[in-house]
């Protein structure tokens, strides 16, 4: 799912490798969105923990369309290993 959270406060864009990619704009009014897909409700609320250590106020909190042009520089992770099958050893 995608979201876009404003926040009050300016931050550059190189913050977006601290919000794990996600596409940053300042706005002039002194506020930030940060923007881009979450994958579940587990990592949209590590994402606003890290918006509550930064001392940010939250705005708010929007899920959107996703767009995949918007987001088409950010690679998909590829898939872990599996692991090897454990087969019991016979003596």
């Amino acid at each position: 799912m995608d979201y876009e959270i404003r926040v009050r406060g300016a931050l550059g864009t190189g913050w977006s490798a601290w919000f794990e990619g996600l596409h940053i704009t300042s706005e002039e009014q002194g506020q930030t969105t940060i923007a881009g897909p979450i994958a579940d409700q587990a990592a949209l609320h590590g994402l606003l923990a890290k918006i509550r250590d930064l001392g940010l106020e939250l705005l708010e909190v929007r899920r959107t369309a996703p767009n995949p042009e918007k987001h088409s520089a950010r690679l998909p992770r590829p898939a872990p290993p599996t692991p090897p099958s454990r087969r019991p050893r016979h003596i």
